[in-house]
């Protein structure tokens, strides 16, 4: 019985398994995505009703307009890669809260808040992107679904996988707990590994790019950030040292340029970098 129980679980995982977009990378996926959306959406409405959304209109309508052209790059990538199907259950938000921390978060299904007290190292529109495009990044990577994946697999070992994959069960809402801090201080409900900072980093970047930005700018964007130091800043507290994310962003520039060239038919190079670009042949524009 022993035997089989392992080989079950084995034969599972291997099923469960599926790509992250652009980057391609494997991952461990046990949670549906409607469970997922059903235990974050719980805590995001929650936070939502009694957040001090932001009076400052301008800045209010610039954070809504990047997200918004962030979330239409997503688009443009899945239908060029056939990948419309994937958009189901993402309802894109964007909310600037009137909060000092310099943080940002995004749960999933495409709700993302911003807090005002990360504009001053935005300092534009494309600093904004940066973030946005990182942001969105988590969601469409499906980072939260991955989290509890791996949260649950370390526990099949001791209970039995139908139970823990039955929506119902304790086991899902306890991990759901886990993952996203349901009843603490939603800022800081979702720790991503270095790992997935690194990969939202990198799908970011091609999505602002995209979108139409200048992918240089994330260069500065992340020195500006780390000037300030990872232990007083919520949002790098649990994010990549500041030398692997900048020497990461380097290297991963000359292929966020390609799909900008390939969207919008020009052929600018990335400036000061000498990397050579990264070829994809699945995605056509």
């Amino acid at each position: 019985m022993k035997k089989f129980s392992l080989l079950f679980l084995i034969t599972v995982i291997c099923y469960s398994c599926s790509s992250v977009p652009i980057t391609g990378r494997q991952q461990l996926m046990l949670v549906s995505d409607e469970e997922v959306l059903n235990l974050s959406l719980q805590e995001y409405n929650e936070y939502i009703k009694t957040a001090p959304k932001s009076t400052d209109k301008t800045s209010a309508a610039l954070v809504e307009k990047v997200g918004r052209k962030i979330a239409d790059a997503v688009e443009v990538y899945y239908k060029a890669t056939g990948m419309e199907s994937l958009l189901a259950g993402y309802s894109w938000e964007f909310n600037l809260i009137n909060d000092s921390q310099i943080n940002a978060f995004c749960m999933p299904g495409g709700k993302i808040v911003v807090y005002t007290g990360i504009l001053p190292y935005t300092q534009d529109e494309t600093g904004l992107a940066v973030v946005l495009g990182h942001e969105v990044g988590h969601a469409i990577a499906k980072h939260a679904n991955e989290r509890m994946s791996q949260q649950i697999a370390l526990q099949m070992g001791e209970t039995t996988i139908g139970t823990l994959l039955n929506k119902t069960s304790p086991t899902i809402q306890t991990v759901g707990a886990v993952v996203y801090g349901l009843g603490t201080q939603v800022g800081v409900m979702l720790p991503f590994s270095r790992k997935q900072e690194l990969e939202a980093d990198h799908l970011g970047l091609i999505l602002m790019a995209i979108a139409g930005y200048n992918p240089d700018m994330a260069i500065p964007f992340w020195q500006r950030m780390s000037q300030q130091g990872g232990n007083s800043i919520e949002f790098l507290s649990t994010h990549p040292s500041d030398n692997t994310r900048i020497s990461e962003i380097q290297k991963e520039i000359p292929e966020a340029w390609e799909f900008y060239n390939a969207v919008y038919g020009t052929n600018k190079k990335p400036a000061n970098n000498t990397s050579k670009p990264k070829t994809n042949e699945n995605w056509h524009f």
